[in-house]
């Protein structure tokens, strides 16, 4: 029987068909900020405090930004949201597309970016990439640049940028990070949970509960190579754990090369588990051999450290520290 074979053109177009994670392309990270730039804040999920807006424009200024604010960030006559999935859309499209400017920042989380993941269009954004900046439900936007290959930055909005000093730590590593004025290295004390080791890999992750809801979706978060991290708020631990079991369950957290448990607020501990929420996570991850840490700062906190999603990193977890390197 003759073998079929596929003509260089045919290779090239099914090649160009695979999603970025199969051709194993390296992500694109957008270049840094510098002083007279401009940035864009938007509001694409839950409606936000008009003064957190101000007061996050007036803090990006003082790095020497020159900020634009969408034309629906203030909007909150829609209930819950930031106006309609359309206005928020055209928001956030709107600032992908625009070829001026080189950051998009968003001003709050809650619930609603996954009411955009499917209509955006990244052909313009290709000529011109920003980063994207955001934590909590934002975390669905950061799953949609990954899946096109762009990294960003899971990282304080409006709330924090306006109520912290210009001297918060959080603050800091945000602008040094956008600014590059420096390698980010992260070091932290250890913790009794930990498993000690060193790994290499990609950084993804963020709101639990967020990148919980895209598994098995086009912008689920690929497992293998990824350095995972994790955190959530108001959530019961009994729903932190089940989530945590389908990572298990389902082979995501075999196939991870490390793992960062981040910041859990906002909950009471919850007698079912019949134990503590930390220590039960503990206890669904006790058989992996990669390097675990417990108790990052990132999440609903005030040191909430801004990660890059997408960014090379080393992790390396010890007796008596936990130090997250980016590359």
């Amino acid at each position: 029987m003759k073998k079929h074979l596929l003509s260089p053109a045919l290779l090239l177009l099914c090649l160009l068909m695979l999603p970025l994670s199969a051709l194993g392309k390296r992500i694109v990270t957008p270049p840094a900020l510098r002083p007279g730039d401009e940035v864009i804040l938007i509001t694409p999920a839950s409606h936000n405090d008009s003064a957190y807006i101000v007061g996050m424009k007036e803090r990006l200024e003082s790095w020497g930004l020159k900020v634009r604010i969408a034309p629906h960030a203030f909007s909150g006559s829609k209930g819950h949201y930031a106006g309609t999935t359309e206005e928020r859309l055209s928001d956030l499209q709107q600032a992908l597309d625009d070829p001026t400017a080189r950051a998009i920042f968003c001003t709050r989380g809650g619930y609603g970016a996954v009411h955009l993941l499917d209509k955006l269009q990244f052909k313009a954004f290709r000529k011109h990439p920003k980063w994207l900046i955001g934590y909590s439900d934002i975390t669905a936007l950061h799953n949609l640049l990954q899946a096109n290959g762009f990294a960003s930055i899971h990282a304080p909005m409006g709330s924090h940028l306006t109520n912290e000093p210009a001297d918060d730590p959080a603050v800091l590593a945000l602008k040094q990070m956008l600014f590059q004025e420096q390698p980010t290295v992260y070091t932290v004390p250890a913790d009794s949970l930990n498993h000690t080791g060193r790994a290499k890999g990609i950084l993804r992750g963020g709101n639990l509960s967020v990148f919980y809801g895209l598994r098995a979706t086009p912008w689920d978060i690929p497992a293998k190579g990824t350095i995972l991290y994790m955190e959530d708020v108001g959530e019961r631990p009994h729903s932190i754990e089940r989530m945590v079991c389908n990572l298990r369950l389902s082979g995501l957290l075999d196939r991870i090369s490390g793992l960062i448990i981040g910041q859990f607020t906002e909950y009471k501990e919850d007698l079912e588990l019949g134990k503590p929420l930390y220590p039960a996570l503990a206890d669904l991850v006790r058989d992996y051999d990669y390097p675990i840490c417990f108790g990052f700062p990132v999440g609903h906190v005030t040191r909430n450290y801004p990660l890059i999603n997408g960014a090379r990193v080393e992790l390396t977890v010890g007796p008596t520290q936990c130090v997250l390197r980016f590359e």
